[in-house]
């Protein structure tokens, strides 16, 4: 059986940006990272529609060891997919991963304090094993292969396309087609401007509308910056300055959400004018943050609206037809292609099983120890985002402090790390508050969070970065042998 002191599952950005600090703080660590598509870049070589593009800046999204030199602060996903590549090159880890291999079963033996990986070669069929010290989960947190699509009645009866962006054809062509596009979020406000200028029309039709608000696609400040200062030191100024906006926007949205309310209407009158119909179509039910903001760049959807290339419509179906969609209030649109931007399908650690000494893990049973590993699981960390700021903002705390472990049980010659809960309280808060569809429908499959250190994600940067990094390890929570 082969060994390795670290196996990193997936090769996105997390694990690719995992590796990296695997080789960069813990040099004397043999490290195999394994990656079940065939091709590095998880979500951004997966997702392939039109305008595919970050939802956040590239500034705080990009790896803090690599500056992100591009000049989009929202990237396009080809661009984001490079970058990932760039970093596993040069920092040679690219020669550790292992594409076409999938994760099926990972079981912890603690009289050998290792992890036996089961590990599915998709090419072959085959089934290998790898012993690993460290299990490490970069898996993102949703289904590659199945996303969220609900049950339209009558879909079998339109003569047209049905997509979901998720699995978007190669050779889809929609020059002078009319397309409607299902939902609202992220996805749906991408796609919508990015089709408009081939398309005959592009409808976004939404059961609710989103926060939605235009931000400059190139960052002043990085431009200016970059005229003057080397590449790296520009990079970080502009991350900080992201950062610390980020987290401002976040606090006056939770705290004042009258007020944010009212400067995001400002902005949308600003560009649609004030007869359009902004609080049918873009004024939610729900506080800013209950759910994730949109972001568009230079306002791309507002101007598509205001050309006539695109509309949003605010109902629900009804049925297909054979030439579109019947809506609840008895409005039909017609379509040549319909795409279904309902959302994800959530699948944590890609449904890998695990076990410890023969007891399966049951993950909502399962407390979650510093947003990164689960009470009564040893030797293992995952990297899950935050939901409030980049995902990469995390993931580089997550490994930064994971390596801070294995190097710390090296100098003191430990072999196992598992972090327990003695505090006697009930841990009933999933680890994710986000009131959209996706969270809602998977709460019951996630571990639960604390009211309080180390147990409770706090969502905010700077306090896990100081948490990160200066924490004692041996505050009796954290327990190793």
């Amino acid at each position: 059986m082969e060994k390795t002191d670290v196996l990193i599952v997936g090769a996105g950005i997390s694990g690719v940006g995992a590796a990296c600090h695997v080789k960069q703080n813990c040099p004397q660590k043999s490290f195999v990272v394994v990656e079940a598509r065939e091709a590095i870049g998880g979500t951004w070589d997966l997702f392939r529609y039109p305008g595919i593009r970050s939802d956040s800046d590239m500034y705080t999204m990009g790896y803090r060891f690599k500056p992100w030199i591009g000049d989009k602060a929202l990237a396009d996903g080809d661009s984001i997919r490079n970058y990932i590549c760039a970093a596993a090159s040069e920092n040679a880890v690219s020669e550790h991963i292992r594409t076409g291999h999938r994760v099926t079963a990972a079981q912890w033996d603690s009289e050998r304090a290792s992890w036996q990986v089961d590990i599915l070669q998709v090419a072959t069929g085959d089934t290998i094993q790898i012993e690993s010290r460290y299990l490490y989960l970069c898996t993102g947190y949703y289904d590659y292969e199945h996303p969220y699509k609900p049950a339209f009645s009558g879909s079998e009866a339109f003569s047209g396309i049905i997509v979901h962006p998720q699995h978007w054809p190669e050779d889809l062509d929609y020059a002078g087609k009319n397309v409607v596009v299902v939902g609202s979020g992220a996805t749906a406000v991408t796609m919508v401007p990015a089709m408009a200028d081939k398309a005959a029309h592009v409808t976004m039709l939404q059961r609710t509308p989103t926060y939605i608000l235009s931000v400059k696609a190139v960052d002043a400040m990085s431009t200016f910056l970059r005229g003057y200062l080397p590449d790296r030191v520009s990079y970080h100024l502009t991350r900080w300055k992201n950062i610390l906006t980020g987290m401002l926007v976040y606090q006056i949205c939770t705290r004042r959400p009258e007020w944010a309310k009212a400067y995001v209407r400002k902005g949308l009158v600003a560009l649609l004018g004030e007869d359009y119909d902004i609080d049918r179509h873009f004024k939610p039910d729900y506080d800013p943050w209950d759910q994730r903001l949109c972001m568009v760049p230079d306002g791309d959807l507002f101007h598509a609206i205001n050309d006539g290339k695109a509309a949003v419509v605010t109902d629900r179906i009804d049925h297909f037809t054979a030439t579109g969609l019947a809506l609840q209030s008895g409005a039909r649109l017609d379509a040549d292609i319909v795409v279904t931007a309902t959302g994800l399908t959530i699948k944590l650690f890609d449904g890998i099983g695990l076990t410890v000494d023969g007891e399966p893990v049951v993950i909502p049973d399962k407390t979650i120890y510093r947003g990164m590993m689960l009470s009564g699981v040893p030797n293992m960390a995952f990297t899950v985002g935050y939901t409030n700021a980049s995902w990469t903002l995390k993931a580089d705390l997550v490994a930064g402090f994971f390596t801070r472990v294995i190097n710390f049980m090296d100098a003191h010659g430990y072999r196992q790390c598992c972090p327990h809960d003695h505090s006697g309280e009930e841990h009933t808060e999933p680890m994710m508050t986000l009131q959209s569809g996706y969270v809602l429908r998977a709460a019951s499959d996630f571990p639960h969070e604390g009211k309080k250190a180390p147990w409770k994600m706090y969502q905010n940067y700077i306090l896990d970065k100081l948490t990160f990094k200066f924490a004692s390890l041996t505050d009796g929570t954290m327990e190793f042998g």
